[in-house]
């Protein structure tokens, strides 16, 4: 299911920065706004007065002469400047005296109205106010916020010395000078600085946004689009994709530890792969062996129920063939035997020693006695057996190559068996060789322990024969031979934790290996820094 699409991590952003901008800008502005205004209007207060001083000092001395009608005209000239809403003079008794809105003049002035709360806002007038108590802010008849101003006009030594005048010396307050003022440009100006605030702040708003919103894209939002493209390439499994690292930041290391965790997919899969191709191989190498342990299985309990079958049947015909045996010599060498017999008579002895020598196999078969052992050198054991084979007449035309490895260390074995088992083997290969050959002994150390591989350049086994070259009474010499050699020698090697094996083909030769275990070793112990090589053909 594919998840809702939202707002991009750029926006986000984006959009929270400017938000915590904003937050952080509004009060600032807001003071800002607030600060201005308060000096834009005490500049107001400010030219107020300085209208109301210069109407006050200029009027002075027309005052003196009391020259009235040139007081109302400057004040009248006054009133027409810019944003001057009107001025208007005001008597101690309350009278306008004068008003630059005809209208008012010699009307009293409304003591409880705005105009006059700066003054009589307690019920008795204030001979003293500062500046900014003097001004006051309200909204005028038509609806627009004015200031007011108001300048006392004190009765100085100059006013009550004057012979024109007939003011008392103790009479500190003449008149009042009131002056109003329009904020209208006031406001406009605060109107047009806050939107100059609000312009400049958005337009910063705007350029920090973009700057955001390009570095974002540049360090996070790239990288991390680069990240999630791979991920999605290895979703669909191809593992030879790798993120470009740009940085050594987080997100570099991030990048790093995508790229080596595909490494390692990449090389599981390719073990798995590996593993797919050899796996048919793998198994039928694991059939092969499972079947040959099989074999072995079968002809090792073959072998001792055959044992304990064949021990009875040769003490049985033993001591019958003893009889005949020793009767038949007897008979062959008296004197009294008629010529014409004797050959009849050898004949039988001659059957009887084959029997015997037949009977004594079996028994030796059967025996199944365990074995002596010692630790021995399979050289000296092999170099004794050839000494004691060597003379007879099949080995005068073979050629004996000996290739023993250096060091070979000894083994736990009984020397007889083990010089019964070489002999047995030694014969057979003389035996195939009739016309001559070469015989070559070869001696290694491996991981399955110490091996023996006795190599013939003779007629060689038929191939359907091999699987039955260690079983009883099996032999391949039509004349001679009882096929009790190789399954005696089978049992000898067995017995020891070792192992016999045999590879041939015909008319090229045959190579025994026997593998016994390192003294010192199990059997079937290996050692993984050590190979060894399986027995190379012989053709």
């Amino acid at each position: 299911m594919t998840p809702r699409r939202g707002l991009s991590l750029i926006t986000k952003l984006t959009l929270a920065t400017c938000a915590l901008l904003v937050a952080a800008m509004a009060p600032f502005g807001y003071l800002n706004i607030r600060t201005v205004q308060k000096l834009l209007y005490e500049e107001t207060v400010a030219a107020a007065e300085r209208i109301n001083e210069t109407i006050v000092k200029t009027t002075h001395s027309f005052m003196l002469l009391d020259d009235r009608e040139t007081v109302y005209r400057m004040i009248k000239d006054a009133g027409r400047q810019e944003d001057v809403e009107h001025i208007r003079l005001i008597t101690k008794g309350g009278v306008i005296a004068f008003s630059t809105d005809p209208t008012e003049v010699d009307t009293y002035v409304d003591k409880t109205a705005a105009a006059c709360d700066m003054c009589h806002g307690g019920g008795q007038p204030l001979k003293q106010a500062s500046t900014m108590d003097r001004s006051r802010r309200f909204t005028d008849a038509g609806g627009r916020e004015v200031l007011g101003f108001t300048q006392a006009i004190y009765n100085q030594e100059s006013c009550w010395s004057a012979p024109c005048h007939f003011h008392a010396p103790d009479q500190h307050i003449l008149g009042v000078l009131d002056t109003v003022v329009s904020l209208d440009r006031m406001h406009d100006q605060t109107r047009q600085y806050t939107q100059r605030l609000a312009t400049l702040t958005a337009a910063m708003l705007l350029a920090i946004a973009a700057s955001l919103t390009l570095l974002v894209e540049r360090l996070v939002h790239r990288p991390i689009k680069e990240i999630l493209g791979h991920t999605r390439r290895v979703g669909d499994l191809d593992l030879a994709s790798r993120v470009p690292v740009r940085s050594a930041d987080e997100i570099g290391v991030l990048a790093t530890s995508f790229n080596e965790m595909t490494e390692r997919l990449q090389t599981a899969k390719e073990q798995l792969e590996e593993w797919t191709r050899t796996l048919e191989t793998r198994v039928d190498e694991r059939t092969r062996e499972l079947k040959q342990m099989q074999r072995q299985l079968i002809r090792s309990e073959k072998l001792a129920s055959l044992g304990e079958i064949v021990a009875g049947i040769a003490h049985e015909l033993n001591n019958p063939l003893t009889g005949i045996l020793v009767l038949s010599s007897l008979l062959a060498d008296s004197d009294q035997l008629d010529p014409t017999r004797r050959e009849d008579v050898e004949t039988i002895v001659r059957e009887s020693q084959r029997c015997a020598r037949i009977v004594g196999g079996l028994l030796d078969f059967a025996k199944a006695s365990s074995p002596q052992k010692v630790k021995i050198d399979l050289h000296a054991i092999m170099d004794s057996s050839l000494a004691l084979i060597g003379g007879q007449s099949i080995f005068h035309d073979v050629d004996i190559v000996k290739r023993y490895a250096d060091g070979l260390p000894r083994v736990l074995a009984d020397p007889n068996q083990i010089e019964q088992v070489f002999i047995n083997i030694l014969i057979n290969a003389g035996q195939a060789m009739a016309g001559g050959g070469t015989l070559s002994i070869e001696t290694e150390f491996g991981p399955e322990g110490v091996a023996v591989r006795i190599r013939d350049t003779g007629c060689g086994i038929p191939e359907d024969h091999l699987p039955k070259i260690f079983d009883p009474f099996f032999s391949t010499k039509e004349s001679h031979g009882t096929g009790l050699g190789l399954s005696v020698s089978y049992g000898i090697i067995e017995n020891h934790g070792g192992s016999i094996e045999v590879s041939s083909r015909v008319a090229s030769g045959t190579v025994f290996t026997i593998r016994l275990p390192a003294a010192g070793e199990g059997p079937g112990q290996r050692r993984p820094e050590q190979t060894l090589p399986n027995p190379a053909p012989v053709w």
